[in-house]
């Protein structure tokens, strides 16, 4: 049965996923982006994270390009494969608040309920507790070169702290060539990348960020560029973004539809485990669960599958969550990243359909690029665990003890669970869990007098 976020003894746990999970969680080094960057000099520059908004609806595509950064150069650029020639206005500098919301609002969430007092005739007093454990000036611009080789120069133009090339070119040793010659070191490998994306009629994006100016904006941190276009391509290349990784790779990819959830159709699209009951000792710990859950499934699948962990049908300014983990999305903000169709101004805005998908890649399992298709699924899911807090209080009545062993039958089942789950093993488990062995604690096996006279009470 579904239940509101207001529902009566429910708790929800934001862990702070992206930040406290695969910060740490993931192997060190780089992490994902769609393009790569280039750095003047020999400084080294490389992603940390990445978060990609895609919102699209026929051939119409709004990308938004979250990352962060790595490294102190004075100047860098991101390289990445567009399938038209941008025009500026076809460009945006969004705010990095916009991408949090949707991380936030998908993230895989905890679910807590406290079991009613088992002994009849008792007023219940279960208060609902909420937590959110939420996390969770004019430098010297780039050459403008009409023509070096073979490559060409489609358009040149600034938006914000960013100046913003579009390259065409014959071949990817020419796109190297050129690059090196405005003072860019480019990533071993990268011109056979480069090449097959040139064969795919594909044109280069390149955005360099003018720090001076970022500095005089009041930004200190790399804002989301967006690009808006129309092709009837719905992918997203990811293969520039392993030029330059010192590892295996993260990405969250974000997609808002009218008709339905997304998937890829050149990787199998699979969905973490959902709707288990979990012991009690994970709630301090949920992000590194979470953690290790994601590391099992994507080892166990054999590291090439793509990861749903979201999908909702979104109805601007109503409770589209079960339960919320944030605030309700805004028509505006829903706007803002792309969902062209929804309309701020009006009481029935429309919707769109949130699909979160997290992959961890690197070039020997993600060869190609990823290639999406929207389907017709407008089925509500999500990564939900669940953690049960047994009755634990002072009344004693005849009900109780038929209570306690389905109290002990549901906490095997929670260790089976989380061992299946992270790979733990049982006698770990059972010691983290502090019960005997018929998965008992001593508040449920002493006598009643014990819980007067003993000092045996509830947890």
């Amino acid at each position: 049965m579904t239940r509101t976020c207001f529902a009566d003894r429910v708790r929800t746990t934001l862990a702070g996923v992206l930040l406290l999970l695969f910060c740490a969680a993931a192997p060190r080094g780089a992490h994902a982006f769609c393009g790569f960057y280039v750095a003047q000099g020999d400084a080294k520059i490389y992603n940390q994270s990445s978060k990609v908004v895609l919102a699209r609806d026929g051939n119409r595509t709004v990308l938004t390009m979250a990352s962060d950064f790595k490294g102190d150069p004075k100047e860098f650029a991101v390289v990445i494969p567009v399938p038209v020639v941008l025009k500026k206005e076809q460009v945006h500098v969004a705010d990095q608040g916009i991408v949090d919301r949707l991380h936030d609002y998908s993230v895989p969430r905890l679910v807590e309920y406290t079991d009613p007092n088992p002994c009849p005739q008792q007023e219940e007093h279960v208060a609902m507790k909420g937590l959110a454990h939420l996390k969770g000036g004019a430098a010297e611009r780039m050459m403008a070169v009409d023509v070096r080789g073979d490559v060409r120069v489609m358009a040149s133009y600034k938006v914000d702290e960013y100046d913003i090339l579009i390259l065409s070119a014959d071949e990817g040793r020419a796109l190297d060539k050129w690059l090196r010659a405005n003072g860019y070191n480019i990533p071993e490998g990268a011109p056979r990348v480069l090449q097959s994306y040139i064969k795919q009629g594909m044109f280069f994006f390149v955005a360099k960020v003018d720090l001076n100016e970022q500095k005089r904006l009041g930004f200190t941190y790399l804002r989301p560029i967006q690009v808006a276009y129309e092709s009837p391509k719905f992918m997203l290349p990811i293969r520039l973004g392993m030029v330059n990784a010192e590892g295996p790779q993260e990405m969250f990819v974000f997609t808002l539809t009218r008709a339905g959830r997304v998937e890829t159709t050149n990787y199998r699209s699979l969905r973490v485990p959902t709707d288990l009951d979990i012991p009690e000792f994970v709630r301090p710990d949920f992000p590194d669960f979470y953690r290790r859950v994601f590391t099992r499934q994507h080892e166990r699948e054999g590291k090439d599958a793509v990861w749903l962990e979201y999908c909702w049908n979104i109805v601007p300014n109503l409770p589209s969550c079960d339960p919320c983990t944030a605030p309700y999305l805004r028509p505006e903000e829903l706007r803002t990243l792309g969902a062209f169709w929804i309309s701020p101004a009006s009481s029935s805005p429309g919707s769109a359909v949130l699909t979160r998908l997290h992959l961890r890649y690197d070039r020997d399992h993600f060869p190609e690029d990823l290639q999406f298709q929207v389907t017709q699924d407008r089925e509500n899911w999500q990564a939900r665990y669940v953690m049960h807090h047994p009755y634990s209080g002072t009344d004693e009545c005849p009900q109780l003890a038929a209570y306690h062993k389905t109290v002990w039958d549901r906490r095997k089942k929670e260790a089976e669970n989380y061992c299946d789950l992270t790979g733990a093993r049982m006698d770990e488990t059972r010691n983290r869990m502090g019960v005997a062995d018929n998965w008992s604690v001593p508040y449920e096996t002493a006598t009643w007098w014990e819980r007067i006279w003993k000092g045996v009470g509830g947890k």
